[in-house]
């Protein structure tokens, strides 16, 4: 039995919410796509927030981020919006029913989901005369399922302050 507290938690705020797609961005423009296991955030995040509010980040904004990954990639136009479009559609779909897990099972189901991300965005390449990367491609699926706990902490902590703190009501 789950004896970890549930917190109410307050709306999330769409500019915190943008806030953190931009940081997000930035950290996938960063110089290090040589190095094996570095996740991509855009996903990670895209995950999280049409997981956590599917009604204010959903296909649409997924559709946007894929569009300025494929240009910042220099990618097949597409390639980035294809995959994000579905991780999104997929996270919304099972969203009610993932939020119920404890973050281990939760992050399972993450790793499902950008692997299936990462096998779009690699048939595309594929299909366009693209190499195949070799099998550690992969490897940020699970290092993004590994960062996923820890994701979900620091998101959620704004939303879990009172609006009106009092010491004598338990809420």
């Amino acid at each position: 039995m789950n004896h970890q507290p549930h917190y109410i938690l307050l709306p999330a705020s769409p500019a915190f919410i943008a806030l953190s797609l931009i940081v997000a961005f930035l950290l996938n423009l960063l110089p290090w796509g040589q190095w094996i296991g570095v996740p991509d955030f855009v996903a990670l995040l895209l995950v999280f927030w049409s997981m956590h509010q599917p009604r204010k980040v959903g296909i649409g904004v997924a559709f946007f981020m894929g569009i300025m990954m494929d240009v910042h990639d220099a990618a097949v136009l597409g390639e980035n919006a294809l995959a994000y479009t579905l991780l999104s559609y997929f996270a919304i779909m099972i969203h009610r029913r993932v939020l119920w897990f404890p973050n281990g099972t939760q992050a399972l189901h993450v790793f499902l989901l950008l692997l299936g991300t990462q096998l779009v965005q690699l048939i595309v390449r594929l299909f366009v005369g693209g190499n195949f990367p070799g099998w550690l491609y992969f490897a940020e699926s699970a290092v993004a399922a590994l960062l996923w706990p820890v994701v979900t902490w620091i998101l959620l902590a704004p939303q879990r302050r009172a609006i009106n703190r009092d010491d004598t009501r338990p809420l």
